[in-house]
């Protein structure tokens, strides 16, 4: 390992994105080859595959979701582009079950990203997994830039200004647009050359083996765990003041949830959050006074009323004991505005701790959030007692701490060191 790119090595401080960006970017307003026609057919993932085979170097890669109108997180496009191959544009629609010779063509390959955990999932549901990563958003995120979106990073290390307007779009919607087409090819168009410039960034900066770290780790996360009581994220829940009111919203919640997975709608097509928090809190008892309130009184939700009705029967009748709770159930530290009255030794404690990681932050030129995970350092905070055995290492104590936590080698370098300072009584200066 060079002294360049060791987890010892102090990187470099990096300009602003307003110092590094003064000139003009160029508009890439087409790919340079044109936009190819979509695959949708068995014999054309063959021949894509063929083509893809015949490049050469890593691959470029990116999936258009229909977030916002579908239930689903499924891929409703694939772009690909690999040096000598050109630029593949594949409906994964059509040909879910046709797609194992691309896989044996590129499920060997390093995939070029930007921002990868968006897409991994999806991509991992027909059966496409890389066997390395490069993630260009986390590599601007390690290399201190202030913006990291896809055009925010082309504009600054390309000089290239990247067409907007279509990321938000229904990609489910059949045929795609030719307008969507051509923003979709280009959003590989220079992803393979930004992952160079991003890669010589960060040796320049002494970050290569972080990056090679985190880029591992991501890919052994796996697909995301399934989050308990998503039901308790309903906007406006917080105006709900009693259990049964509580367990109304939960009923309704959960009778949106299945409507929309059933109909692959997003769950707020279906039913906004607010509607749910005005009929639970209105708790009428009849769909003949449901229809009286806003929203549930167009022809849409007519259609379901007696389904929203049932649901807020079920929740009148509950038992006392089915009730939820109010407050949510924490599996770690209570929200750190609690900190002061639950435990102000704690609370001080993560003062010092937020002004050292802001410290080494500032002064690696890597966000705090990168540098170690929040909920990661909240519980080693909330959790610590200073050894009582003279032969205890502190340091060795958070190191084993973090690493339990999947803290990365780099990371641990960095931070340990700063929180055994900061968590120590003897090094800590009058509050």
């Amino acid at each position: 390992m060079s002294a360049e790119s060791s987890p010892d090595a102090t990187p470099d401080n990096t300009p602003s994105d307003e110092q590094a960006n003064e000139t003009v970017a160029v508009p890439l307003l087409a790919p340079a080859d044109g936009v190819p026609a979509v695959v949708d057919t068995a014999d054309g993932v063959r021949n894509a595959a063929k083509l893809l085979a015949s490049g050469h170097g890593p691959l470029a890669v990116d999936a258009e979701r229909a977030s916002g109108f579908r239930y689903s997180q499924r891929a409703y496009l694939l772009q690909f582009r690999r040096r000598g191959a050109g630029t593949v544009l594949l409906d994964p629609i059509p040909v879910t079950d046709d797609l194992e010779p691309l896989a044996e063509v590129i499920n060997p390959l390093e995939w070029v990203l930007h921002s990868a955990d968006q897409d991994l999932p999806g991509l991992a549901e027909l059966g496409l997994a890389p066997a390395t990563l490069y993630d260009t958003e986390l590599a601007g995120r390690l290399a201190g830039f202030d913006r990291v979106g896809l055009g925010a990073i082309v504009e600054r290390t390309l000089g290239l200004a990247l067409q907007k307007g279509h990321g938000a779009a229904d990609w489910s919607t059949r045929p795609l647009p030719d307008s969507w087409l051509n923003y979709a090819a280009l959003d590989v168009e220079v992803l393979l050359e930004l992952r160079d410039a991003m890669a010589e960034e960060l040796e320049r900066q002494g970050k290569t083996d972080w990056a090679a770290q985190e880029f591992a780790h991501i890919l052994a996360l796996g697909p995301p765990k399934p989050k308990t009581d998503r039901w308790r994220r309903t906007s406006g829940i917080h105006a709900i003041k009693s259990p049964r009111t509580l367990a109304a919203v939960r009923e309704l919640w959960t009778t949106r949830d299945e409507l929309a997975a059933k109909r692959d709608v997003a769950p707020s097509r279906v039913l906004p959050d607010s509607a749910i928090v005005a009929a639970a809190s209105a708790d009428p008892k009849s769909s003949r006074e449901l229809e009286q309130l806003p929203v549930f009184g167009g022809p849409r939700q007519r259609r379901s009323s007696r389904l929203w009705a049932s649901a807020l029967t079920r929740a009148r009748a509950l038992p006392t004991a089915e009730l939820p709770s109010m407050a949510a159930s924490f599996d770690g530290p209570p929200p750190v505005n609690r900190w002061a009255r639950r435990d102000p030794e704690a609370a001080a404690r993560l003062v010092d701790v937020r002004a050292a990681m802001t410290e080494l932050s500032e002064s690696v030129s890597v966000p705090v959030e990168n540098l170690l995970m929040p909920d990661l350092l909240r519980r080693l905070v909330w959790d610590w007692r200073t050894p009582t055995d003279s032969d205890a290492d502190p340091a060795a104590l958070i190191d084993a701490r973090l690493a339990e936590g999947a803290a990365r080698p780099w990371q641990r370098t960095l931070v340990v060191p700063v929180l055994t300072k900061a968590l120590d009584p003897s090094q800590v200066t009058d509050r």
